[in-house]
């Protein structure tokens, strides 16, 4: 095919699992359950806090952004692949790839930012209980989302610029079920030492700074845990943090293995099934985690039952 200037390609096709054909049709089906639940579950649990006047509290108040993300990471990332299940159609166009690109990575670099403000709203209320309600006004709140927002956004900006000029050689197909950049740059031809660069210097920015913020709030609030002398107390407080604490090990772990490494390292096929893991499988089970371990979910989950059966 020769030299493809990535300016002038008009599509791409996306070969998905096509490297397991007998298996395909049958994850292209779990993953649009894992999708139908994640979607559900995530928009049920949204509708929960924000027509609940018990849960008009911060924690719920980043839950609620961080359920809105996981509809938009599921659905961007998931639509091409679900596309190709019911309408067999595998081409993508340049524009639309990048398009989908700089979405993905735009909410991906969102949730880093917003998981450390959730890790900073427990340790405020942990560890400073007293001062927690003044601290975390919702001035504070729509502050800490509107940051984290912003700065997800404008993240993904060089890495879609220089995504944008990359030449393509001798083939359009990208090994992978949506336009992810590692797929991108290894069918690229072009130098990507720059985009490398970038990948990783703000990889340390949104993703070791925001993790080690985490890590340090977590670390206080463990100490102030082990100072409560009730082991039912200690369990009690613990309690409250530990949903957003597996969550934050779940997401950090399968992205920061993913990005922050050299291009010699990648391999597509392990990249693919971890791509499922934070598209599909984490956005479905968080609302699972927090409404599982929390009793004030789960009892306005109980009110609304109520309320149908009055």
């Amino acid at each position: 095919m020769g030299l493809v200037n990535g300016t002038s390609i008009k599509e791409f096709t996306l070969l998905g699992f096509s490297d397991n054909r007998h298996l395909q049709f049958l994850i292209s089906l779990i993953v649009l359950l894992m999708f139908l639940i994640a979607m559900l579950g995530n928009l049920i649990f949204l509708t929960l806090i924000c027509t609940n006047s018990h849960l008009q509290k911060p924690m719920y108040f980043f839950l609620s952004n961080l359920s809105f993300l996981d509809i938009c990471i599921t659905s961007v990332s998931l639509s091409t692949m679900l596309d190709h299940l019911i309408t067999g159609n595998t081409l993508i166009s340049f524009s639309t790839c990048i398009a989908q690109l700089y979405f993905f990575i735009s909410f991906t670099s969102t949730e880093f930012f917003l998981l450390t403000a959730m890790a900073y709203d427990r340790y405020l209320a942990i560890c400073h209980p007293l001062h927690y309600m003044l601290a975390m006004n919702k001035r504070v709140c729509a502050l800490l989302a509107a940051v984290s927002w912003t700065l997800g956004f404008l993240d993904m900006i060089p890495q879609a610029v220089l995504t944008s000029h990359f030449s393509f050689c001798e083939s359009n197909e990208i090994n992978h079920f949506f336009c992810d950049l590692t797929a991108l740059m290894k069918l690229s031809c072009s130098d990507t030492s720059s985009i490398e660069m970038v990948i990783f210097t703000e990889g340390v920015f949104v993703g070791l700074i925001p993790f080690l913020s985490t890590l340090t709030s977590y670390i206080y609030i463990i100490s102030t845990i082990l100072k409560i002398h009730s082991t039912e107390g200690r369990l009690k407080v613990f309690s409250t943090c530990s949903s957003h604490l597996m969550v934050v090990l779940l997401f950090y772990g399968t992205t920061i293995c993913i990005y922050v490494r050299p291009t010699s390292m990648y391999s597509l096929d392990e990249n693919k099934m971890f791509s499922l893991l934070y598209t599909a499988l984490i956005p479905m089970l968080n609302p699972i985690i927090y409404s599982l371990r929390n009793q004030e979910v789960k009892g306005a989950l109980k009110k609304v039952k109520c309320r149908k059966y009055v």
